[in-house]
Order: structure tokens, then C-alpha cells, then sequence
């Protein structure tokens, strides 16, 4: 790879997506490859759990340590017991419409988890979802709707801010978060470009100039989020929008973005040639980059 600022790192994959540093390595989940990898400081890929036909999303740890991830295409978050055996944590089918997507675990192990909407690959008309609660017993509750596409979620101001991408209207929404892990006071905490009308698929991505999936938040408060449409993450800050951006290599768009290493400083971005299912699917093409900024991660 040409010098263009970013370093590999790790084995290619299918197409990756949700990196959470996690105990010194990256865990990161593989889609279309129904994985879940650690990614040591030295690159080496392990395997760490394999799924049977369905892809892993977002991922999280309860309290005691067992990890969470979402099931996308079963609509359900499963956990892993001390033993390795997989059980369902949460059934989030009755309110989710489209596959689920990424997730927030709290550190008292509350979740939030995003979902589609629609069938983005059959070519379906974007509608809004929900982003969904899930208590730590594995009770879901719907905890905002009317979102376009819920994406990546993190918190900010010490826990009392969560702040969710909206992919499909180019901004981030943010909630206060009540003492019983309940979401309030819905306001626009970056609108960084117009959001589109509803309609059409490929009407709404040819139109629309910012898509955010993947993120992070950093120290200060910012968010470093992956442009699904423009080969970018960039740095957005609320109230103003993007603030700094680094382009990929050519070719690659990024899909989801975490910051890590020992320091915190460290940006890895989960890069393929585009999100097709089949595509990705059938080739090892998505790529893990990194980088080196200012701000650790918070």
C-alpha cells in the first residue's frame, strides 16, 4: 500500500466493522464472514467466535465480562456464557424491522442497539426504526423512535449524553440518559449537512454528502465517524459539524471507526471497496487501517 498516512494492520477480512478496543486487542466483527476476530498490537488475527449463516454486529461486554454481540440478521443479541456456549441475551425481532445493526453497552450493562428499518439489499425504500433498549436481564424496551437508519452510538459528558448516528439524514442526535437507563430530551446535536426526503434508495445516497456509521468519541467530546459514502472519517463536533477529515486510499470507503491502543490515540478504520453483500462475501478485501491522532479516546 502506497504511503497515504494509514497503516494496515491485521488479516484481510470480508467486511469488517464494529472495532471496540477491548483488554489490549481489537475485537472486531467480520459480516460477511460470520466472524468475530481479536487483532493483537503485532497484527495477528485470531478468530474468536464463528457464527452459523449469520452475521455479527455490533459488540459489548456486561459487567462480569461476557460479551454481547448482535445476531443481524436473527434480530437478536446473543451472549456468550464462561463456558463458550451461545445463548439468546435479548429477542429484539417484535421491534425491529430490517436486520439489527450496531450496539452501545453501558458500563452497567444496558445496551442500545440500532436497526435498519428496511431491507437495504433487496433495494427497499428507507424508513425510520427505532433504537432499542436492552436491560441487563435482557428485557427490550424501545428507547427513541422515528430515527432515519440508528447507527453507531456512544456517550458523551460523562455518561449523561448518548449520541446516535443517523446514516440515512447525514447527523447525530442526542438524548440525555435518565438514572433508570432510559433515553430523554431528543434534540440535533450535529446536523452536518441537509437531510434528504425519504424516497427512493439511490436517490437518497446519490444525494446525500455525508453518511455516518462506524464512530468513536474522543476526550474532548468529539466524535471521529466513518462517511459510508465518501471514502472518509472525519471529526465532528457538536453544534458545528465536521471539523477535520482524513481521506482513505483510493478505492476504499470507510464503514466503522474506533479509537484504542495504549494510549488511546490510536484511529482504526474497518475500509472495503464498497458494502455489497455478495461481493464482499465472496472476496477478502476489507482491510483494517490506522492512524495516529491528537485527542485520546475518552
Amino acid at each position: 500500500m502506497k504511503d497515504t498516512g494509514w497503516t494496515p494492520t491485521g488479516a484481510p477480512g470480508a467486511f469488517y466493522e464494529c472495532p471496540r478496543w477491548h483488554e489490549g486487542v481489537w475485537w472486531v466483527s467480520d459480516f460477511y464472514a460470520d466472524r468475530i476476530v481479536t487483532v493483537a498490537g503485532d497484527g495477528r488475527t485470531t478468530t474468536v467466535l464463528g457464527l452459523d449463516g449469520d452475521h455479527p454486529g455490533g459488540l459489548g461486554w456486561l459487567p462480569g465480562g461476557a460479551l454481547l454481540f448482535v445476531a443481524m440478521r436473527a434480530r437478536k443479541v446473543m451472549r456468550r456464557e464462561p463456558d463458550g456456549s451461545l445463548v439468546v441475551h435479548a429477542d429484539l425481532a417484535p421491534y425491529c424491522e430490517g436486520p439489527a445493526n450496531d450496539m452501545l453497552v453501558l458500563p452497567d450493562g444496558t445496551a442500545f442497539v440500532g436497526c435498519f428499518g428496511f431491507d437495504l439489499n433487496a433495494g427497499e425504500h428507507p424508513r425510520t426504526a427505532a433504537l432499542l433498549g436492552v436491560l441487563p436481564d435482557g428485557t427490550v424496551r424501545v428507547a427513541a423512535e422515528d430515527l432515519v437508519f440508528p447507527n453507531a452510538a456512544v456517550l458523551t459528558d460523562h455518561g449523561r449524553t448518548l449520541v446516535v448516528g443517523e446514516t440515512f439524514a447525514g447527523r447525530h442526535t442526542a438524548f440525555t440518559v435518565t438514572p433508570d437507563g432510559r433515553l430523554d430530551e431528543r434534540r440535533t446535536w450535529a446536523q452536518a449537512v441537509p437531510s434528504p426526503p425519504l424516497g427512493p434508495t439511490g436517490e437518497m445516497i446519490a444525494g446525500l454528502r455525508y453518511a455516518p456509521d462506524g464512530c468513536a468519541v474522543d476526550v474532548s467530546g468529539d466524535l471521529w465517524v466513518a462517511d459510508a459514502l465518501h471514502g472518509r472519517v472525519v471529526r465532528v463536533r457538536e453544534g458545528e459539524g465536521i471539523v477535520e477529515q482524513l481521506d482513505l486510499p483510493d478505492g476504499l470507503g470507510a464503514f466503522a471507526c474506533g479509537l484504542g491502543g495504549d494510549d488511546g490515540r490510536t484511529l482504526l478504520v474497518c475500509a472495503a471497496p464498497d458494502f455489497d453483500p455478495r461481493a464482499r462475501a465472496a472476496a477478502r478485501d476489507s482491510v483494517l487501517l490506522t492512524t495516529r491522532v491528537r485527542v485520546p479516546a475518552a
